[in-house]
């Protein structure tokens, strides 16, 4: 499964880097900070059951997960640790959740009277409650703790046990530090009103950007997703400490031509050749989760040189000039992301090409591409 001449595009995962990224979390959230793998969607694209291999042995603090479908394919996987899951929970889904020793994360009042009655058929479960401090998508009002915070313990009653509470930083990717100086201040504000002692809490806010940028924000747990898959977490320009590369994307070179002056390239001819030229039609396109805005904007490597990405992007094919290189074959590897030679695109760069985000580039790629495990560079 792990031979890539067997494919026509593929994603190789380099498991060796992804076990550094976390351990550089931890070394940067500090001895006494837990640290709780972010694996939805997939592992970010990257493929669960691989991930989760390669970071058990590093005994985790656990992993989160969005939804219930997700945690319970952890379970699936042998994962004994306690998995969060991060969202709120529609009531359907309550049951499944509670069966499979998943933990609740909690937004309203009705939340937790849901999660207590399942409770009951299965004694044991914990949450952590959601704490709104800005991001505004969950949680409880920051401001409205003495409020809501009795009625919870009693709804909750001896039934469950409320084991965390967290909120979620919206611009620790940013330059500037004072949005989330300023959340985390509400937070701890919120934390000081609570009718539960501290100790038996644990705290947590810091994403990937936080947790490696201000481990000051730490608490008792972070909380790392992109950085561990090799995504800068901060936005471009922004000092941040860089993670290594995880993910090498790739398509074998379906056919090279040499393209007469006058030929148009792609679905609305948006590129015609002025002169000769010599095109290449690489195997991967849309329907692999290749962004199609690349069309003569993107670059890929091939023999180590970067070639532009001419015309639109096709569902299936991408062409690229490889006008003066006339060693480049059928069959040739082409890097989308990763090191060709002495050249490298990384996750980041790709995204900005696509005006996008590292997290909307890893987890679009389809099923389409195979997950090439590598356990050495």
């Amino acid at each position: 499964m792990n031979d890539p001449t067997r494919y026509r595009a593929w994603i190789e995962v380099e498991l060796e880097a992804l076990r550094r990224n976390f351990q550089l979390v931890r070394r940067r959230a500090g001895p006494n900070v837990g640290v709780l793998p972010m694996v939805k969607a997939d592992a970010y694209g990257l493929g669960v059951g691989a991930v989760v291999g390669a970071l058990e042995p590093l005994a985790p603090a656990g992993y989160g997960v969005a939804t219930t479908a997700e945690g319970i394919e952890l379970r699936e996987l042998g994962v004994s640790r306690e998995v969060i899951v991060f969202s709120p929970m529609p009531p359907q889904d309550v049951a499944r959740a509670a069966a499979h020793g998943l933990t609740a994360t909690v937004s309203d009042l009705e939340a937790v009277a849901r999660w207590a009655e399942a409770g009951r058929a299965r004694p044991g479960l914990s949450f952590h409650v959601a704490i709104d401090t800005g991001m505004g998508r969950e949680g409880f009002d920051w401001r409205e703790c003495l409020n809501w915070a009795p009625e919870l313990v009693a709804r909750a009653g001896d039934v469950v046990r409320w084991s965390g509470v967290y909120t979620h930083f919206h611009s620790s990717d940013s330059a500037d530090r004072a949005a989330t100086a300023e959340q985390w201040a509400r937070f701890q504000d919120a934390l000081a009103r609570l009718p539960v002692v501290r100790d038996q809490l644990i705290v947590h806010a810091a994403n990937s950007a936080a947790a490696v940028r201000w481990p000051e924000f730490a608490g008792d747990l972070v909380r790392p997703g992109i950085f561990l898959y090799g995504g800068q977490p901060a936005e471009p320009g922004v000092a941040c400490v860089e993670p290594e590369g995880v993910v090498a994307v790739q398509a074998r070179t379906a056919l090279a031509r040499e393209a007469p002056p006058g030929t148009a390239a792609g679905y609305g001819a948006t590129h015609v050749s002025r002169g000769w030229a010599r095109w290449a039609t690489v195997a991967i396109g849309y329907g692999d989760g290749l962004p199609r805005c690349l069309g003569n904007q993107g670059q890929l490597l091939v023999h180590g040189r970067r070639v532009p990405m001419i015309g639109r992007i096709s569902m299936d094919m991408t062409v690229v000039d490889i006008t003066g290189l006339a060693e480049v074959a059928v069959g040739d590897v082409a890097t989308i992301i990763g090191q060709s030679g002495s050249e490298r695109i990384t996750v980041a760069e790709l995204a900005e090409a696509a005006g996008t985000i590292s997290y909307e580039i890893l987890t679009g790629f389809t099923p389409r591409l195979a997950r090439l495990e590598r356990e050495h560079e």
